[in-house]
């Protein structure tokens, strides 16, 4: 199997044997589009269909950006980062795109913050790796999400003086970039804090049954097993939880929940007392979640979920950045970018300089009763949000001038 960093920086390269069609000189009538690569179809298509939601409400409501027409255009990264550095750089260099949000799954992610930064482009992005604002850091790439480190703090660190008598840990963990992530942080954490890991369970990104891993997990008599898995992957194996009466016998942690889309999968009776990381829910109180639940109920009859808000939030940063640049060109934006606070969904949002990641809160939810429901939509209470980030240099940035 080819190495990871090898592999993303042959992907990244690709973008410099391509002529480039990126102009330094903007004319007024430019219209700015938004190239938004998410997986269109595959095990995660669900995520993309609400992804391209948030991106059209971006560009409905605001409709322009310093005099600029806005356009969005919708890419099928398919989960695949070459399928993804492919359709970003045609964009690019055929239509004139250089600002780009999206990419669920971390791998084409870091493809596609290589590829762009090659290209002179921009990309926000809310996949997990710590990698994103880590090692594998550059100008053209920010996070909106809180990355795999600051996750597991703020949702197994509350667990832990929760539940002071939970020893035994288990993890199920999907084996990729991401699952590696989570699972490395949740050791440290549990390490530090003198609990025991006492198993895990890796399993592909195209696996779609679950019992033997719950089973696996069970036999060792976990007090608590820990879902680092998402999406469509980690409801199964929730569900296949819920089926072996496992909530009887251990406390559950879905550590990254995908939120709403997944709650209303799910239903009530199987959320119940389960503990959820959340990025976003539409019940946080501040006055940029307030205005997009507002445009959404009035679009699509619905409250925003995870996956519509990360990429209208991921537009938003970017139109902030080229409202304080005055300018549509990329490099002046990503200079206004580094260090800009605005009104984000979560509160006020800092974007950091020294590796480009959104400072924001980081939420723990639990499952309510569908008794204790007040509307269809209320499946949760927030027990907690925090904020725990290593620093540029922890995470291993070396941001270039």
């Amino acid at each position: 199997m080819m190495d990871r960093r090898k592999f993303l920086g042959t992907v990244g390269s690709a973008a410099l044997t391509a002529p480039l069609f990126g102009r330094t000189a903007f004319a007024a009538t430019d219209k700015v589009t938004f190239g938004i690569p998410l997986p269109m179809s595959g095990p995660f298509a669900a995520n993309g269909k609400f992804g391209a939601m948030g991106a059209q409400l971006y560009v409905e409501d605001l409709k322009t950006l310093l005099g600029h027409p806005l356009a969005y255009t919708v890419l099928d990264a398919q989960g695949q980062p070459a399928a993804g550095v492919r359709k970003v750089q045609d964009l690019f260099q055929q239509q004139g795109a250089h600002y780009f949000a999206g990419a669920s799954l971390s791998s084409v992610a870091l493809a596609l913050g290589g590829a762009l930064d090659k290209l002179g482009g921009v990309f926000v992005t809310a996949a997990g790796a710590d990698e994103i604002t880590g090692t594998h850091c550059n100008k053209a790439m920010f996070r909106w999400s809180v990355p795999t480190y600051g996750a597991v703090q703020e949702t197994i660190g509350p667990l832990l003086k929760r539940y002071p008598d939970a020893k035994r840990w288990y993890t199920i963990t999907p084996q990729y970039v991401f699952g590696e992530s989570l699972l490395k942080a949740t050791k440290d954490l549990l390490k530090a804090n003198g609990r025991e890991l006492v198993g895990n369970s890796y399993h592909s990104l195209d696996e779609r049954e679950f019992s033997g891993y719950v089973i696996n997990a069970m036999s060792t008599k976990p007090d608590v097993l820990v879902l680092l898995n998402f999406s469509s992957q980690s409801s199964e194996t929730l569900r296949q939880a819920v089926s072996f009466g496992v909530k009887k016998k251990a406390v559950i942690v879905m550590v990254w929940a995908s939120g709403l889309e997944q709650f209303q999968s799910l239903g009530a009776d199987l959320c119940e007392g389960v503990y959820f990381g959340a990025q976003y829910w539409h019940q946080i109180d501040s006055p940029g979640n307030k205005r997009l639940v507002e445009i959404t109920k009035k679009k699509f009859t619905m409250n925003p979920n995870y996956s519509l808000a990360q990429i209208y939030v991921a537009c938003q940063m970017m139109g902030e950045g080229i409202k304080k640049a005055g300018s549509i060109d990329p490099k002046k934006a990503i200079a206004a970018m580094e260090g800009l606070t605005y009104e984000g969904l979560t509160g006020t949002e800092t974007i950091r300089a020294g590796d480009h990641q959104v400072l924001k809160n980081y939420y723990l939810l639990r499952g309510k009763a569908k008794s204790a429901m007040k509307d269809p939509d209320d499946y949760c209470d927030i027990l907690s949000s925090g904020q725990s980030y290593l620093s540029p240099e922890q995470e291993g940035c070396k941001m270039p001038a």
